[in-house]
């Protein structure tokens, strides 16, 4: 049985979580096929990112961390809503995502990031939520279903990473009408 969550708290990213965050992201950009990213990143290289998500507005950063972890290893993964698109029309539409520290997936972790995220999001200008997974992803697929993520399609070996092509299925959510 996964352990519990109960004593996890989740709140906006602070600039001290960036070298966590960065360590999460940088496992998935080595080991897996989860995002198209093929370099790892120091955290000064990812202070755009971060910075791009402010405590207000649309695009969030939420950190789920449990306080009886020791300093440098208490985040245990974030959530975060980003520009679907850079054009102006897109502004209402947000790509979300999801990413835990090895070893903590199947605890619960994603729904609660995600219970966070979309509450705030509900009091924002937004209409639509879209999530691109790299399949096969069954973790991930479940997690956006129980979100009520509806499969939109598939985009056929649209990205290349450890020697071969990988499929992108993309979900989206209905925000506010």
């Amino acid at each position: 049985m996964p352990e519990s969550t109960e004593k996890v708290q989740v709140r906006a990213g602070q600039d001290g979580d960036l070298p966590q965050l960065t360590e999460i992201y940088n496992h998935y950009v080595t080991e897996t096929p989860i995002t198209f990213d093929t370099v790892p990143f120091t955290p000064d290289q990812r202070l755009e990112w971060f910075r791009a998500h402010p405590i207000s507005g649309p695009h969030r950063l939420l950190v789920a961390r449990d306080p009886g972890r020791p300093a440098g290893a208490d985040v245990l993964g974030y959530a975060t809503s980003g520009a679907f698109r850079a054009k102006p029309a897109y502004a209402t539409s947000v790509e979300v995502s999801v990413y835990t520290r090895p070893g903590e997936g199947g605890r619960g972790l994603g729904t609660l990031l995600y219970t966070a995220l979309f509450a705030d999001l509900a009091g924002e200008d937004v209409h639509r939520a879209y999530a691109g997974i790299a399949l096969p992803n069954r973790a991930s697929q479940a997690l956006h279903g129980r979100f009520g993520f509806r499969h939109l399609g598939t985009y056929a070996e649209v990205g290349r990473k450890f020697g071969r092509y990988w499929d992108v299925a993309w979900y989206e959510k209905e925000l506010a009408p």
